[in-house]
């Protein structure tokens, strides 16, 4: 008998848990059409706006072998090209909106509807100045670099953190998505960002769909960010992410020019 887990919206937005069904259903849909069969999604047994059933998963450590399932299946998935950036409508990311829309230009709906959202939410005046300055003086140049540097849209997990990616005794699984369509180097930064998944499932990303030599620069501007976000939500333990991430930017910007 499959077992049944039941998460409760506790997020204060009515619509949260829907759009986290609407999620891992386009994850189940892509990884299918990606004849990616190792990895797998809790089905979407029910969902109202105050709670969500889905198949419970009997989680417990990664072996090398769930790891490199993890990272060929998501790289399988990754190479499926997608007509646009973006997604249909706003979803989540964490506790916060994510703004979306379908686009052609990567750069530009990374840097606005990503960066700029994100830095127009921040509480203290100074910072938002600051960092909003150098978005309008770099952001553009910062735009047509990431443009330059991305092949084709991809759908992205979009939170794909340790903490959202699950293995039971034969598989990994994932959770908790706030999809859209983008730069696929975008989920492989974020897995970077609270200690990385080992470097099983990285020589196994690679080894289907390598890397591309600028990834180290975009993992910095990817995870900007969730830094930012999470600057947002949690305070100032977060800054220094959030100053060395900008100053990327520039250098970048810059470089580019």
């Amino acid at each position: 008998m499959v077992g049944v887990f039941t998460k409760h919206n506790h997020t204060g937005h009515a619509d949260a848990l829907t759009c986290e069904a609407q999620g891992l259903e386009a994850l189940r849909s892509a990884l299918h059409d990606a004849a990616v069969c190792d990895i797998r999604v809790p089905e979407v047994l029910s969902v109202t706006e105050s709670e969500m059933e889905i198949t419970a998963i009997a989680s417990g450590p990664a072996s090398r072998a769930t790891l490199e399932m993890l990272g060929e299946g998501l790289a399988h998935m990754h190479k499926a090209a997608w007509s646009h950036y973006g997604w249909d409508r706003d979803n989540y990311i964490g506790l916060s909106v994510q703004p979306n829309r379908w686009s052609r230009n990567w750069g530009e709906f990374f840097v606005q509807d990503r960066l700029g959202y994100q830095v127009s939410l921040l509480r203290e005046p100074s910072l938002r100045t600051l960092f909003g300055d150098i978005l309008n003086n770099y952001g553009d140049a910062l735009a047509r670099w990431l443009t330059e540097h991305c092949a084709h849209p991809s759908l992205l997990h979009g939170d794909l953190w340790s903490g959202n990616a699950l293995f039971d005794t034969r598989n990994p699984w994932l959770i908790d998505p706030a999809v859209y369509c983008g730069d696929r180097e975008a989920d492989i930064a974020m897995t970077e960002m609270f200690g990385g998944f080992g470097p099983a499932f990285y020589e196994a990303y690679d080894r289907v769909y390598p890397r591309s030599g600028v990834y180290r620069q975009k993992r910095e501007i990817y995870n900007l960010y969730h830094y930012l976000n999470h600057l947002n939500l949690f305070g100032s333990g977060y800054l220094e992410e959030c100053r060395r991430g900008f100053s990327e930017l520039k250098s970048i910007a810059k470089s580019s020019s």
